[in-house]
């Protein structure tokens, strides 16, 4: 090394020792197979910036992962002494770097090699290392000491670093480059090849510190002051004064205390502190944390600005997500948060972990939209990743909820105004085996009101971190380009010119079209564990009840249906079997066992019927196609498979409305068939010429079709009671508003008479939802007077669903809405 020329082996052994003395690491890629390294061609590591330090912690790191050796010469003719180089020389004083940097000779005779000898192929691994990671540019002083930020740290600045960050040094080793590919070029040409060297590695190392660190920000207020001096802004500044008569200052003001109040103030210290607090808190209340496709928003983050979509089922979502991201070297996003959680002393932590508020509605508050929207442009433009929640609010009942369109249009209106920072859309399923605040949806799912957050609730919840909550589930989907999106709604869409105001015809159908996308790639990426398998075969029982052998048969068979046609890549699955998964239920105290001498009885009992329907509604969509078939067959031993892909098709838009399923409509056919060689395969289902028939009565395989189908039977009921309510006040006698409210009161009496423990059978936005898709598809349309009106069409509707329910619901759905036969 330049500083120390007479250092040997065996002293840097020496100062390494003593280095690691202090420092700890975290390390992601140090394996041979993930790299994929090709043991037959030599490799080189590459760091960013010339540094004693990190070339120590390169070797401790290799030797620990048993790569080949940084310090052995690289094993190539007239290669360097060192198997690893540095890109740039340190230059300049003792605290920073004073000039421009310049590249090392190391990199010049690396590509040398190369550009003179064709049959030599390099790989270079490049490695980048942090002490600590701070996603912020502050005027402070003790701030850019202390953090690892985009500036190259000095001696004495990185003698501080290590001493107070050596315990959170980050280390990341990524896939090779070869060199002979990038050289092939500029064969000819050697000073050429060794600027393309040079840049390629430049911008990898760029790509990896912001997705790392996070884009280079500006001071907070410098940020809140800019917002209230947009163009945007600034028009409903004045607008606001003329229309309320108020003076411009005084608006101003206004604006710029909601500026304030939305702007994030993203802290190094807070995400460490958080760290260490949620790592605590994880082992505390957890068996286990999966994450699974890490690799998607690793990949993701480097070129692009991220918008991470997660399903909501708990306040925990928010957290886990930063969590994983930063455990996983990925810069933890700028979270939407609800302005109910700006609580004291809550709302600033969270604020400083990367928190900013937005109030529930917009609506007659021009100049806070102004603002708001001025905010989530300037997140965008400038490449900050963003989290935001797509179904606005906590699912009670375990299902997706619709997506609401509001984050998604502000996204989709500020790429269209600045594109040159691709956005792409990382859908995310976190999945719980007991989710913290099941207890209080609960209530809420059966009239009880919302609990408000407060101080108060979170000492209450605090109380509860004392149990244990099984084990959680972090999956990552297929990530969603917006810009592939806008082209296939409207392929045009670069051509025109937009501004803030600006809201194209088009914009509906792309926000639509991204919505559903983004809540399918959520489903597809389900995490099915033990409790969600149990939920699943239990809630099939008449009387939740199930004998023990049967129960274990069922939860492996219904896997094995899943597996054998699988509903996306993504999906994950739990490990062991069913009666590795029914004793974990007892140790979870969600089900409970009846002991007896002609075997043991599996129950579900108390609260705990109903709190395992939300567990079975989190994976319901997997099992909805393969259950409508099975459906089909409750009242008819055998029908032609022809009339099974009709009826499936004419029910399959309205299920996949509710369950937000893959399939597009169109397509859905073919998927149904393959279905049909799926229950046969597995004995479900006879295959006999052109027809399709059900088990011989009284088999186990009919009796397990039978199960098969309840896991869809609910909402088919459903649809029913609408249809006979409105068939029963005839067409152009009733409001969609109306029809909702009579819909949910009879399905409330259905569930107490047949004794139904799924509170969402109820649940007046499924009736909401049906009934908007009976009018999008043309079945009811509204008058003049708002009262639907329907056509002979929907009678066949009715006599479609006349196949799937049995006699007894039938006749007690005839004798409430006193509908004829």
């Amino acid at each position: 090394m330049r500083l120390f020329p007479g250092l040997t082996g065996l002293f840097l052994t020496l100062i390494r020792k003593i280095l690691f003395l202090w420092v700890r690491t975290d390390v992601i890629g140090a394996d041979r197979e993930e790299l994929g390294l090709d043991p037959d061609k030599p490799v080189c590591y590459v760091l960013q910036h010339r540094s004693l330090s990190s070339r120590l912690v390169l070797e401790q790191e290799v030797l620990r992962a048993g790569l080949p050796s940084s310090q052995a010469p690289l094993p190539v003719h007239k290669g360097p002494r060192r198997s690893f180089f540095f890109l740039y020389e340190r230059l300049g004083g003792l605290f920073r770097r004073r000039r421009a940097p310049v590249l090392t000779d190391r990199v010049r005779q690396v590509t040398d090699l190369a550009v003179e000898d064709p049959t030599l192929d390099v790989q270079l691994v490049p490695v980048t290392l942090f002490w600590g990671r701070s996603p912020d540019k502050e005027k402070s002083l003790l701030k850019i000491l202390l953090s690892d930020t985009w500036s190259v740290a000095g001696r004495l600045q990185k003698f501080l670093l290590i001493l107070i960050h050596g315990r959170n040094t980050y280390v990341q080793f990524n896939p090779p480059l070869s060199l002979q590919q990038v050289v092939e070029e500029y064969r000819d040409n050697e000073p050429r090849a060794i600027r393309k060297v040079a840049r390629i590695l430049r911008t990898h190392f760029r790509r990896v510190r912001q997705a790392v660190l996070g884009p280079d920000l500006s001071h907070r207020r410098t940020l809140v002051s800019s917002l209230v001096r947009t163009t945007a802004v600034k028009d409903a500044i004045r607008k606001t004064a003329r229309d309320t008569g108020q003076k411009p200052d005084k608006v101003r003001a206004k604006a710029f205390k909601y500026a304030d109040e939305i702007a994030s103030a993203m802290s190094i210290v807070t995400i460490r502190f958080l760290e260490v607090v949620l790592s605590w808190l994880w082992n505390r209340i957890y068996d286990g944390l999966r994450v699974n496709n890490i690799q998607v928003p690793q990949d993701v983050a480097r070129d692009n600005a991220v918008v991470y979509v997660p399903c909501h089922r708990s306040h925990i979502d928010y957290l886990l997500l930063s969590y994983v991201l930063y455990r996983n070297g990925v810069m933890p996003p700028h979270i939407a948060a609800g302005i109910n959680l700006n609580m004291p002393i809550v709302g600033p932590i969270l604020r400083r972990g990367g928190a900013f508020f937005m109030r529930r509605s917009f609506k007659d508050n021009p100049l806070y939209a102004a603002v708001f929207n001025e905010y989530m442009h300037v997140m965008f433009s400038r490449g900050y990743s963003v989290e935001y929640f797509v179904e606005g609010g906590r699912s009670r009942t375990g299902r997706m909820m619709p997506p609401r369109p509001g984050m998604l249009a502000m996204t989709v209106r500020s790429f269209l105004r600045d594109h040159r920072k691709p956005i792409v859309f990382v859908p995310v399923y976190i999945g719980y085996e007991k989710v913290m605040e099941g207890r209080s949806y609960l209530g809420e799912l059966r009239g009880g009101k919302k609990q408000k957050e407060s101080i108060f609730s979170l000492a209450r919840t605090a109380r509860k971190l004392s149990r244990s909550f099984g084990q959680v589930s972090v999956n990552f989907g297929e990530p969603i380009h917006l810009a592939t999106v806008l082209d296939e709604v409207h392929p045009d869409w670069r051509e025109e010119a937009y501004d803030a105001d600006y809201r194209p015809q088009w914009l509906t159908g792309a926000v639509d079209t991204l919505a559903d996308r983004v809540v399918t790639h959520i489903n597809s990426a389900v995490a099915v564990n033990p409790i969600t398998m149990l939920a699943t075969v239990l809630l099939s029982a008449p009387r939740l009840a199930m004998d023990e052998t049967l129960l274990v048969r069922l939860m492996n068979q219904f896997r094995d249906l899943i597996q054998t046609f699988p509903y996306s890549d993504h999906v994950t699955f739990p490990d062991g079997d069913g009666h590795d998964w029914l004793q974990y239920g007892e140790e979870m105290g969600l089900v409970s066992r009846y002991r007896q001498a002609l075997g043991d009885v599996i129950t579900l009992e108390g609260s705990n019927a109903v709190l395992m329907t939300y567990y079975r509604n989190n994976t319901q969509h997997l099992f909805a196609l393969p259950a409508l078939v099975a459906c089909l067959f409750e009242n008819y031993n055998s029908l032609p498979r022809e009339k099974v892909l009709f009826l499936a098709r004419s029910i399959y838009p309205y299920i996949r409305s509710e369950l937000f399923l893959r399939y597009p409509i169109d397509q859905v056919e073919p998927v149904v068939d393959q279905w049909i060689d799926v229950l046969v395969r597995h004995g479900l289902l006879l295959s006999d010429g052109d027809r399709v028939a059900r088990p011989t009565d009284g088999s186990d395989e009919a009796m397990h079709l039978h199960a098969l189908s309840q896991c869809v039977i609910q909402t088919l009921e459903r649809y029913h009671i609408a249809i006979a309510i409105l068939r029963k006040h005839g067409s152009g006698r009733i409001t969609a508003e109306e029809l909702e409210k009579q819909s949910t009161l009879m399905a409330e009496r259905m569930s107490v008479l047949f004794g139904l423990s799924a509170p969402e059978f109820f649940d007046k936005t499924l009736f909401r939802n049906f009934i908007a898709n009976l009018c999008r598809n043309r079945i009811l349309t509204k008058n003049s007077d708002g009262l639907l009106c329907y056509t002979k069409a929907l009678d066949s509707v009715a006599e479609d669903a006349r196949l799937v329910l049995n006699a007894e619901m039938r006749q007690a759905i005839r004798e409430v809405t006193m509908l004829q036969a």
